[in-house]
């Protein structure tokens, strides 16, 4: 009897732990809103250009969520928001990129200690994978058919394949990274023990910044002019930054073959059907003021689908607002894992499994927004540039703590005689304005930034801002017109500053004594 008692409770947890979908997380590095699923009948925009079949499918097989953003729109902060489903600025060390300019020695970082969901997964009885740029979480042990499987290799698209001279080498190159993305999935379904679920997340990084120049066009056919009149109108529209964009939008497009390869492989296992899929990216375009490090919606909001047709109605578009540091908990909640308590993320669970569209719960109707440090030497001693804000479906309000510090990183060097060159600006991104990745927008707006169109959209998107911003959604849909002074608009801008300041006190967000600017977080000495 005493043998055979664990031998029941095994065969008891393999029961229930068959019972659990497996979940894949595909989760893009610098991803913005960006898929054919996400056109526009009634005006142009850069989706129009775009063919996304794999992911319009996972939109169009599950559910597609209108009103997706991030809480920070940083990699780093981003994904330790994720990993523990709490506000970036009580993710201590993860609340900057990488934790450079800042010193823990000698103070507790709370970062490590927070649970983070990817781990509850694990020790719910999921067999836990990730690859490339994920978040933090610990993948289960090895598995010997693992290692008999071996390496997978990983090349980003464009910088690969675009980089080859003739079209068999590019041909071949391509075979080469649809192939590894079919092993990336291969290998976790080989080395899933026979029971369990699995839970993997793959985080391509091909949307982040170098690109091949022109590689939107020569291998994904998005001719720069065909995004005339399609760029955000707070820049100039010249062929230049068109290229830029063109690139950004093939780089999606590459992702969108991954993802259908991957896809595959789990149609051909029998599994695809058993696998909550959700798909999403931790910030905006990068190399574009009011992109990535701003908050933005060019910056914030992102793609958000999920499809599992055993637990998740077909076919609908969600207006609700969810935030990605909520995906921790719904993938608890879907899984049947207890959700820790005191998160700052909330599942949306409820909307996932609900046969509605439109708004579910009415109550989701915001989004709190925020920014501290991206680059650690963006300006002298280390500092970051502070930001909070607040996006719901009419406004978009922003509190800028240091207006007297650049929004995207000291000018270093420009109006001197080492002032950098056009291509120094489109391929490295420390040469000056730091929080500004390097691109062909960030070389043509600096190197242009003292005439015509370039002067104007230089001064509204990097030069110094007032402490506060109010934009009407409504009428003015990519945020140009601050209405904080306006008088008509007084009422919303106490409501919406209001609720922030709550937020912010409720949550002890260090900011609100300037903690970000000191030990441990920054560190002028460094």
């Amino acid at each position: 009897m005493i043998r055979v008692i664990p031998f029941l409770i095994f065969s008891i947890f393999s029961l229930y732990a068959q019972d659990k979908p497996n979940i894949f997380f595909f989760f893009a590095d610098d991803w913005g809103r960006y898929a054919s699923i996400y056109r526009e009948a009634d005006k142009a925009t850069l989706n129009d250009v775009i063919q996304t079949p794999n992911i319009d499918r996972i939109a169009k097989e599950g559910v597609v969520f209108d009103h997706a953003f991030v809480n920070v729109a940083s990699c780093g902060p981003c994904r330790a928001s994720l990993a523990t489903s709490r506000y970036f600025w009580n993710c201590g060390s993860g609340a900057f990129l990488n934790n450079k300019g800042s010193n823990w020695k000698g103070y507790e970082d709370p970062f490590k200690s927070l649970p983070k969901f990817g781990d509850l997964l694990r020790e719910g009885g999921y067999f836990t994978r990730k690859s490339r740029k994920t978040f933090t979480y610990s993948s289960s042990p090895n598995t010997a058919a693992e290692k008999a499987f071996g390496k997978v290799n990983y090349e980003r698209y464009g910088l690969y394949v675009g980089e080859a001279s003739i079209e068999n080498e590019r041909q071949k190159r391509h075979e080469e990274v649809v192939e590894n993305s079919r092993r990336e999935m291969k290998k976790v379904l080989a080395g899933k023990p026979e029971g369990k679920p699995f839970f993997f997340t793959f985080g391509t990084i091909n949307v982040h910044r170098p690109y091949t120049a022109d590689s939107g066009k020569n291998l994904w056919g998005i001719h720069p002019d065909s995004l005339k009149g399609k760029i955000p109108s707070f820049l100039p529209d010249v062929p230049d930054i068109r290229r830029d964009f063109s690139d950004y939008l093939g780089e999606v497009m590459a992702i969108d073959l991954m993802l259908g390869a991957m896809l595959e492989e789990l149609e051909h296992a029998g599994q695809l059907d058993n696998t909550i899929v959700i798909l999403s990216g931790d910030h905006g375009i990068p190399g574009v003021p009011r992109g990535k490090s701003t908050c933005y919606d060019l910056a914030t909001r992102v793609s958000l689908m999920a499809r599992w047709p055993k637990g998740i109605p077909a076919g609908r578009r969600v207006q609700d607002f969810v935030s990605v540091m909520d995906i921790g908990p719904t993938l608890l909640d879907m899984a049947g894992v207890d959700i820790p308590t005191n998160l700052d993320g909330v599942s949306f669970a409820k909307q996932l499994k609900t046969s509605k569209q439109g708004w579910i719960d009415r109550g989701r109707d915001e989004i709190i927004i925020g920014r501290e440090r991206h680059v650690h030497h963006s300006r002298p001693g280390n500092l970051p540039y502070p930001m909070r804000a607040i996006r719901n479906k009419d406004y978009l309000y922003i509190h800028n703590f240091k207006p007297k510090r650049w929004p995207m990183g000291d000018p270093y060097l420009l109006n001197t005689e080492n002032e950098p060159s056009y291509e120094d600006l489109h391929k490295s991104t420390y040469t000056t304005t730091r929080d500004l990745d390097a691109s062909l927008t960030k070389a043509w707006l600096l190197t242009n930034r003292h005439e015509g169109a370039a002067k104007q959209s230089f001064d509204m998107t990097m030069g110094m801002r007032v402490v506060e911003e109010l934009y009407d959604l409504k009428k003015d849909p990519q945020q140009l017109i601050n209405l904080a002074l306006n008088p008509e608009y007084k009422t919303t801008l106490l409501k919406l500053r209001s609720k922030v300041d709550h937020t912010m006190k409720v949550t002890n967000d260090p900011r609100l004594n300037d903690d970000f600017d000191r030990l441990p977080w920054s560190d002028p000495a460094k």
